[in-house]
């Protein structure tokens, strides 16, 4: 299978090469030509496998560089470092369930995919015969960038340097990052929010001059985000994993099921609408926000605009204003124009905003719906679930309940849903702590302990254990400082 740029559909490559670049030299984002349909006994078939099994068959269809017997390789070691079952499918009432996707060891959602992604580039550039070290650059809003460094974490002939919004991410979300361990590793925060990260990062992605110097210095460029195909394509896994599930329950009506989803960068979101088009019987692809409601605005109303006041949230890996992957989308809406997608593009970068008309989007995605939860909404769900089916969400999972809940209000909808639980509790001790115990503890380490108290569950070990790490990494950076980061970080490491 072939993968072509978002913005030149002429632009053609393996998959290894997709995987291995990142983003394309055009910037735009690599998707594949065509996207395969599993029959029906395809999915008997996936129902008698394990997750590992699972990931693998899905992803040997859109990889033909890999055999099927490599990718299980890669995904029994990859789901090997989680806590039993990688993605268990919970159900909490009769038409509800949680898709927990935070069992990793980083307890989020992107360990689903960043701990085979590292697995994935390297055979990547074995099969391409790549000699030179790879540098990932990484923007992250919280989860991403811990997730990419500890997937990275010595892998040899790799570097990982990630930028996080100074103030942009939870007090433990820093914590893990700025206590990262390893050789290959480095972390600075931006002076900024996280679209100033993430724009700085593309901005030396595209830039000619940069790649020519790093090539001298014998280093390639590639991205451990969502606009990486290496880190999408596990993501697709587990939204048809979670249809096996259903289906073998008997826990379907009329063969479909719903899918609400926290969404921040359109990356999680996207990858159950490619499970879609794969032919997995997904009916409402729900798409939830907090507060910084663009994509709502956008799927409701066909305008994106970036001109709005931006939040700084109790759900941070939420808070985007320019959410990468929507280009994909675009890229399906407008039936794989790529003169349109560089045309809306070209708007959002030089006008900060673009427009599709209301009729395209109800035509072409009549199945995605969007809505918002505030803060104080936030925090009454996750009492509110506590409280009802004695269920414990962290903020952004609890965005998704809020929105899914108005959404059977406002429908009498009883389709079967899954809810897309994207980080363990404990990452966010404070907010959950409040919603639960109505307690006022500030300090993230204490509220750990007290959670952990109330709700009769263990603290995870690689939380646990961040109180005893040394902080590495403290650096704050202007955004206009990304390129001369990099370079005096190679600098340092190469002696």
């Amino acid at each position: 299978m072939k993968y072509v740029s978002t913005r030149n559909k002429n632009v053609k490559v393996s998959g290894a090469e997709a995987i291995v670049q990142g983003i394309s030299v055009d910037g735009g984002l690599f998707v594949p030509e065509s996207f395969p349909v599993l029959s029906e006994e395809d999915i008997k078939s996936l129902c008698q496998m394990d997750y590992p099994e699972r990931a693998a068959k899905i992803m040997s269809l859109y990889l033909d560089e890999f055999s099927y017997e490599e990718l299980h390789d890669i995904t029994k070691k990859a789901y090997s470092t989680f806590d039993g079952d990688p993605c268990p499918l919970v159900n909490i009432d009769e038409n509800m369930n949680m898709l927990e996707l935070w069992h990793g060891p980083t307890c989020a959602f992107k360990d689903m995919a960043l701990t085979v992604l590292p697995y994935l580039l390297t055979q990547s550039k074995r099969k391409l015969g790549l000699k030179e070290k790879t540098l990932i650059l990484v923007a992250t809003s919280g989860d991403t960038g811990k997730a990419a460094l500890e997937g990275f974490k010595d892998v040899e002939g790799v570097n990982v340097i990630v930028f996080y919004p100074a103030k942009g991410v939870s007090a433990m979300q820093k914590l893990q990052m700025q206590t990262q361990e390893g050789s290959n590793v480095s972390v600075a925060a931006i002076d900024g929010n996280f679209d100033d990260a993430q724009t700085a990062v593309k901005t030396v992605f595209v830039d000619a001059s940069v790649k020519a110097e790093l090539a001298e210095k014998g280093y390639a460029l590639s991205s451990a985000n969502s606009i990486n195909w290496g880190r999408l394509l596990p993501q697709i896994c587990y939204y048809v994993s979670a249809y096996c599930d259903l289906f073998s329950a008997d826990r379907l009506k009329d063969g479909k099921f719903n899918v609400c989803v926290p969404t921040g960068n359109f990356g999680n979101i996207l990858a159950c609408y490619y499970a879609k088009l794969m032919g997995i019987p997904v009916d409402k692809i729900i798409c939830a926000s907090n507060d910084n409601k663009i994509l709502t605005d956008f799927l409701n109303k066909g305008v994106y605009d970036t001109h709005r006041e931006f939040y700084k949230t109790i759900s941070p890996s939420m808070d985007i204003l320019i959410s990468s992957n929507l280009e994909r989308l675009l890229f399906e809406i407008f039936d794989r124009d790529d003169e349109k997608i560089c045309e809306l593009m070209t708007a959002l970068k030089t006008e900060g905003k673009y427009s599709v008309e209301k009729k395209v989007l109800r035509n072409k995605i009549p199945f995605f719906l969007a809505g918002y939860a505030t803060q104080d909404e936030t925090v009454d769900c996750i009492a509110a679930a506590s409280d009802v089916y004695d269920y414990i969400m962290d903020p952004h999972t609890a965005v998704a309940y809020s929105v899914f809940v108005d959404y059977v209000t406002e429908t009498g909808d009883s389709t079967p849903a899954v809810i897309v639980s994207t980080a363990s509790p404990f990452k966010f001790p404070c907010v959950v702590s409040h919603a639960v115990n109505a307690t006022n503890e500030t300090d993230e380490l204490k509220a750990l302990k007290e959670l952990s108290f109330w709700t009769g569950e263990e603290i995870p070990p690689q939380i646990k254990r961040l109180e005893q790490l040394p902080r590495r990494f403290t650096d704050v950076i202007d955004k206009n400082e990304v390129k001369k980061c990099v370079f005096a970080y190679l600098g340092d490491n190469n002696g």
